[in-house]
């Protein structure tokens, strides 16, 4: 009798043995210290290279530089100021205003202080994302992975570091769904408080709903005045269906908690309005931005439904927004929607989620199918919504199957190599100090290292994935950082003896001649077009050598850009005399300038020659 009622019993100890661990189980036993180590080197990384004029950024970056410096000249906070036709009101007053504090009114200005405030919401950001994480998991390591998730998103170190405005729009707006989350996460046991329960509360607390709610409109208002009034649809949108998420389903829940986000919602565009009530010419403000910014997105050309499913934003492509956001871990996203989607197939109804996980996904959900309704798409919208990403990656880190890890590390080692080449071609230049090509190559080495460990421990996958992608933005910094030391830009004296004069800068894309007011502060500077690119600029149509004679004729001094990084003289010698010289990054190739056969040499593509020239004596 007993050998039949020990086998079953044994064949189940085997099972539960083979069985994966659940997730709150794996993260209880795994030890804390590799996630703080992890977080400390993403946090540290937001600071390197801060003011690099190469660090992960777009074009527009040197816009708003743009109108924040005249308008610190200008002396006042309104209006804004610009050279640019077209490109005064292009964004809220907040972000500008923030510049101005930063930078002392150009007493200060410095790519550092400019960016500076950006990494400070984009940390606070994620310390929130801790906060949530580590209140749904009860589990310190979680908190620290989502924060180092949230720090690894290439959105958030292309857009969270830089002076651009997903930051501090990010912050603003994420701090009611926080409030929320805080109201759903309480005990059973703690007192009836927060936004969760006075939606449902009976009799309705009104004061209280005031409070909370106006508190709420308060700090979306100071989201809009960063980035636009349109973020209120996403936002409010969110809030509401984060009420509906933790309550039973009535029609008088229903109500108050429409009317409730209601308050928010007009509060919150009522702090927009201020914008209109203090600038001195609101129908620029209007016309520029309401209507030229916002109302243009939502027309196309060729009508709606052709340009959602075949314009250049279709719709399609915005379905892969958190994704494209994810950057190096596009492949764990899928991997979490993946596993997202077994869970509701296998009978794991979203019944049976608790208020907070419904609050995640819906935050998710609503920025999404509200930001694809615009003809104008763009993944870069929906990054309000990346910290719920976060959270939730970090929730399902130990469920996601390895491949996903091991598709990542993939993709991460295939960057590593690429940067490990550039950064070794780059060290047998004359670029800085060669000590930068061991450090970059040393980064790269330990992002491959944690590839390979991955192969050979199953359980190392998941941490060799944050380091491997920390490793790619850490071999970036130390790769450019040669070409922001000061033996590789111009002298103090070139700077010196250009002071007060007129001095004619090459312009890729709008306004990016702006960059050359931190190198030579005390000239007046004329932008030109180059690469045939006609952002506006003077004399788009001269080819090159003759647009080179005539800029020389006609100002003090010319900053000049050869495409051959070989060159060891300026192109226009003997009729000019080369100041000094620093290299130029490419960012912007034509068709057939990287190919296979030259992919492999870097010098060739991706470096020129700029050139500080002066006319012959």
């Amino acid at each position: 009798m007993a050998p039949t009622q020990t086998a079953p019993k044994r064949a189940l100890e085997r099972a539960l043995e083979r069985a994966p661990k659940r997730a709150n189980d794996s993260a209880n036993t795994a030890p804390l210290w590799p996630s703080l180590p992890l977080l400390l080197l993403a946090a540290g990384l937001y600071f390197f290279g801060l003011s690099s004029f190469y660090a992960p950024t777009n074009g527009d970056e040197m816009v708003y530089i743009h109108i924040a410096r005249l308008t610190a000249q200008a002396g006042h906070w309104l209006p804004l100021v610009s050279d640019l036709d077209h490109m005064r009101n292009t964004k809220p007053p907040l972000l500008f205003w923030q510049a101005l504090v930063a930078g002392d009114w150009g007493a200060n200005w410095s790519l550092f202080a400019l960016r500076l405030p950006s990494v400070v919401y984009t940390l606070l950001t994620a310390g929130a994302v801790a906060w949530a994480a580590q209140r749904l998991s009860d589990n310190w390591r979680t908190a620290f992975l989502a924060a180092v998730i949230y720090l690894a998103f290439f959105s958030s170190f292309r857009y969270g570091r830089v002076y651009l405005t997903s930051a501090p729009e990010t912050f603003w707006l994420a701090l009611p769904m926080w409030a929320m989350l805080w109201s759903q996460l309480r005990p059973p046991g703690a007192v009836n408080t927060g936004p969760a329960w006075l939606a449902r509360a009976a009799p309705w607390r009104a004061p209280a709903v005031l409070l909370w709610f106006g508190a709420f409109g308060l700090c979306m208002g100071l989201g809009l005045l960063y980035k636009s009034f349109a973020l209120v649809a996403p936002a409010a949108a969110t809030l509401w269906c984060a009420l509906l998420a933790g309550q039973p389903w009535r029609l008088r829940h229903l109500l108050r908690s429409t009317v409730a986000v209601a308050w928010s919602t007009g509060l919150a565009l009522g702090v927009f309005a201020l914008w209109f009530a203090l600038d001195p010419d609101p129908a620029a403000v209007w016309q520029e931005f309401v209507v030229g910014e916002n109302a243009g997105k939502m027309a196309g050309a060729q009508g709606y439904w052709h340009a959602a499913l075949w314009g250049d934003y279709p719709l399609l492509t915005q379905l892969l927004a958190y994704c494209e956001n994810a950057g190096l871990l596009f492949f764990v996203v899928v991997g979490l929607a993946w596993a997202g989607g077994r869970a509701l197939l296998q009978g794991q109804p979203w019944a049976k989620a608790t208020p907070a996980q419904r609050t995640l996904w819906l935050w998710l959900l609503v920025w999404l199918v509200i930001f694809s309704i615009p003809s104008q798409r763009s993944a870069r919208y929906v990054i309000p919504a990346m910290p719920a990403l976060a959270i939730l990656l970090a929730l399902y880190w130990e469920r996601l199957a390895r491949g996903w890890f091991l598709l990542t590390l993939l993709l991460t080692s295939a960057a590593l190599v690429v940067l490990g080449r550039i950064a070794w071609v780059l060290g047998g230049m004359d670029v800085g100090d060669p000590l930068w090509r061991w450090a970059a190559m040393l980064a790269v080495a330990v992002g491959l290292a944690a590839g390979l460990a991955a192969l050979v421990r199953r359980d190392w996958s998941r941490k060799a994935t944050l380091l491997a992608c920390l490793s790619v933005y850490a071999s970036f910094g130390l790769m450019v950082a040669p070409l922001d030391a000061s033996l590789a830009q111009y002298s103090a004296l070139a700077a010196q003896h250009l002071a007060g004069k007129r001095v004619a800068v090459p312009n890729g894309f709008t306004a990016q001649y702006e960059r050359f007011h931190f190198l030579m502060p005390h000239s007046t500077l004329a932008p030109y077009d180059t690469d045939g690119r006609n952002t506006g600029a003077l004399f788009p149509e001269l080819p090159p050598a003759e647009r080179l004679d005539f800029l020389l004729r006609n100002f003090d001094a010319v900053v000049w850009i050869d495409s051959d990084s070989q060159a060891t003289a300026p192109p226009c010698a003997p009729r000019c005399t080369a100041l000094g010289y620093r290299w130029h990054v490419k960012s912007r190739h034509k068709s057939g300038e990287v190919t296979l056969a030259n992919v492999w040499h870097p010098e060739q593509w991706l470096l020129g020659r700029e050139w500080l020239l002066v006319p012959a004596d």
